[in-house]
């Protein structure tokens, strides 16, 4: 929730490495907590809940990865046979160019079945788009009962841009955040999971994988020149961010924060994010609508 006046409390991320044992959930240790956030205080190489390294991140996501499919099959059944009562997945990625919303598609997202999801980039908003209220291209793309949407870039854009970049007044930039807060409680009301990621790269880091994407022509098409325009403004979108991490940070819909040096630590936090909520959505099957018996029996005879 927002920071009431006055308070002091900042929110940080556990230090060290912490291995889950049975029963713990990664979503507590890299949840938010209510209050004002420093993102100083976060460190972006961190790896909570992951006691082993690099090699062993590939064996721990193909661990997760039957059950994920699993649930998803679930909630895709669910939309298809009772949308009305169904729930829905959107999972917001937001964070730095280079941060690696792109690789969280191929590797956690390209492990579900791509007729269960569906995923929105979200550009600089067209003069239709602008034509409207913030929300209203947002709105357009959510996902359908049993579906899990994907955000790359998400309502957030319209007040971290805005703000940074000084195109709406500050008044404006704090009406929107508590529009977004009543948006995404009425989202979450009628059934849909919000899981937003603020993924965290250093500014070292960012400069690294740009640099790697100026000296391999197989990344030239990765990069973007507006990318060192963004990275000269990087002390006002941290500050952005917190604002955003601060301001819009509910019991129902909060952020979780994703050190993002590590791909492969980012990879595996958000498949075992995914898999957390969606496992608590108690996901069974749809009863047969049919006498099973007497399929079978006819099936026999055919």
């Amino acid at each position: 929730m927002a920071k009431s006046k006055g308070s002091t409390k900042k929110a940080a991320q556990p230090a060290g490495p912490v291995t889950l044992r049975d029963g713990e959930r990664l979503a507590d240790l890299l949840r938010v907590p209510a209050g004002e956030v420093d993102l100083a205080g976060f460190d972006p190489r961190a790896t909570p809940g992951f006691g082993g390294g690099k090699a062993d991140a590939p064996a721990e996501i193909a661990a997760l990865s039957p059950e994920l499919s699993d649930l998803q099959e679930r909630l895709f059944a669910a939309g298809r046979t009772e949308p009305e009562r169904a729930r829905r997945v959107l999972l917001v990625l937001q964070g730095m160019d280079t941060s690696g919303k792109g690789g969280v598609l191929r590797h956690v997202i390209g492990q579900l079945d791509p007729q269960g999801t569906s995923i929105k980039a979200f550009k600089a908003p067209t003069e239709e788009e602008l034509a409207h209220h913030f929300l209203w291209r947002i709105e357009r793309e959510l996902p359908v009962p049993g579906m899990i949407g994907i955000f790359d870039r998400s309502q957030y854009e319209d007040v971290l841009i805005g703000r940074v970049n000084q195109l709406v007044a500050e008044d404006v930039i704090t009406t929107r955040y508590d529009e977004i807060n009543a948006w995404e409680a009425d989202l979450v009301q009628t059934g849909t999971v919000v899981i937003k990621c603020f993924l965290q790269i250093s500014k070292d880091e960012q400069k690294a994988r740009l640099s790697e994407r100026l000296t391999d022509p197989a990344k030239y098409w990765k990069y973007n020149p507006g990318d060192l325009d963004s990275r000269a403004k990087w002390d006002a979108y941290t500050d952005a961010y917190a604002a955003v991490l601060t301001r819009c940070n509910p019991e129902t819909a909060p952020w979780y924060v994703i050190p993002a040096d590590r791909k492969w630590y980012r990879n595996w936090a958000i498949t075992r994010l995914l898999t957390e909520h969606l496992r608590d959505l108690d996901l069974g099957w749809p009863a047969a609508e049919f006498d099973v018996e007497e399929e079978q029996r006819r099936l026999a005879e055919s």
